[in-house]
């Protein structure tokens, strides 16, 4: 699990495995779980991030949550 941060996007993305994208679901406006050809997640957009990140219906939400903090980002459970 890696994490990549865009300061003017306030926009992170949490790599969850290197397998190719196939397609991705949008949870709402500020959060988006990309997906693999057998539909396991590969990763996790999500925007607004100095505002704090809800961590409900994100996988591995106890992972994200702990490299999230360890990044001084805020998040809601």
């Amino acid at each position: 699990m890696r994490l990549e941060y865009d300061r003017e996007a306030d926009g992170i993305y949490i790599y969850l495995s290197d397998a190719p994208y196939a397609y991705g679901k949008d949870i709402d406006k500020e959060r988006r779980i990309d997906y693999d050809i057998n539909d396991n997640p590969r990763g996790v957009e999500l925007l607004c991030v100095s505002e704090g990140v809800a961590l409900d219906e994100l996988p591995y939400s106890a992972e994200i949550a702990k490299m999230l903090e360890s990044n001084h980002i805020r998040v809601y459970a």
